[in-house]
């Protein structure tokens, strides 16, 4: 059987493409090239499903969560704050799985951040 060897991309709608790839590479130091075409480090990838119900996505319209990893999430939640982005207050520690803070985009997009453990 054939496999799917990574995550070859993530596709977003928005109202202002040119502004909200900017808004990733300022902010998350997600520097893709003209392409968006992003080197990002060797680290693990987790593809998990939830319940149609569920609130953890933030608004029930939203389908998908983008998840980065991170070094410091300390560090990087306190970056986007300075930046003004809309940062949640709460983070969560999972033992064994790491730490876990969100941050929600310009367009409405919960994205969350994981310090791996």
């Amino acid at each position: 059987m054939e496999r799917v060897l990574g995550i070859g991309g993530y596709f977003m709608r928005a109202g202002d493409p040119a502004a909200l790839a900017a808004w990733y590479r300022d902010r998350l130091g997600l520097d893709a090239d003209e392409h968006g075409l992003w080197r990002q480090e060797a680290g693990p990838t987790v593809f998990a499903t939830f319940e149609s119900g569920t609130d953890y996505f933030g608004a029930r319209a939203q389908q998908t969560m983008l998840n980065f990893r991170v070094r410091d999430l300390d560090a990087m939640l306190a970056q986007l704050r300075a930046e003004g982005a809309d940062v949640d207050t709460e983070t969560q520690d999972v033992e064994g799985v790491g730490r876990f803070g969100w941050v929600t985009d310009p367009e409405g997009n919960r994205v969350e951040l994981w310090q791996p453990a």
